[in-house]
This record gives C-alpha cells, structure tokens and sequence, in this order.
C-alpha cells in the first residue's frame, strides 16, 4: 500500500469505536493536549493514530488500521506519517505503551526503556499512570 495521507480528525465518531474493538484506552482522547489523525489510501479512511504531549517528549498512542488494510505495510507508513508530525511540531522523541505489538514498533526503531525512567511530562499522563497496564511495553524513538 502507498500514498497513505493523514488529515487530522474532525470529529472522534468513528474513532472511538475502532479503539474500543481493539481494546485500546478510551477514556482520554477527549482531554486537551492530544492530536488525532485519520489515515486515508485512495479516499478511504484505514486507520487512525495520535500524538498526545507538548514540548520534546510525545506519546504515540492509539494506532489502529482498519481490517483489509492491515498486513500490508500501512501501520509501518501510518507511524512515518505521524512521527513526521511529531518532528514538525518540534518533538525529539516519541514514547509509547503497548500490550500487543511492541515487536512491530521495535521494527521501526523504538527501543525498551524502564517505565520509571519516562521523563515527568510523559509518566503523568493519564496512559502512563492510570489507563495502561503496568505489564505495558514502554518504547522509545528518538526523532
């Protein structure tokens, strides 16, 4: 799959249901100081992302590709979209929690790191302290 776009979301409609089926946290999207994203391929949205954060240090959170889409390089392009975004926005490096697919991230380059370790900004955040398991994968990636 090529020529993956990325618009930021207007309305949470669709969105909150496509993290929900995936078991993905919910509760927060709607707090200030997060940015969503709806991919799109050929006019059809296949899939959604986030960045949550201000200042060097981001979280990456709530990455979802639609069905068909999936398998076919689109969450590994959705993340280049969105660390792009990141970067633009003046981050340094992006963190996140996973349960399930920290070997994909490891792939593209985020490494393990010690929750504890996760600068202040980041280790408040409502996913970090309360809404993200502690047995979560905790990545980094520098931009």
């Amino acid at each position: 799959m090529t020529a993956l776009t990325i618009t930021p979301m207007a309305s949470l409609e669709e969105f909150v249901p496509a993290l929900a089926a995936e078991g993905l946290p919910v509760d927060d999207i709607e707090d200030d100081g997060r940015a969503f994203f709806a991919f799109h391929h050929a006019g059809r949205c296949i899939g959604f992302g986030g960045i949550e954060g201000d200042g060097r240090d981001r979280i990456l959170r709530s990455l979802v590709i639609l069905g068909a889409a999936r398998g076919r390089g689109t969450g590994r392009e959705a993340v280049t979209l969105l660390e792009s975004e990141a970067r633009r926005q003046g981050a340094a490096r992006l963190h996140l929690l996973t349960t399930t697919a920290a070997d994909f991230f490891r792939k593209l380059g985020y490494r393990d790191h010690h929750r504890e370790d996760a600068p202040e900004t980041v280790a408040s955040s409502r996913e970090f302290a309360a809404l993200c398991p502690a047995s979560a994968d905790y990545l980094v990636k520098p931009l």
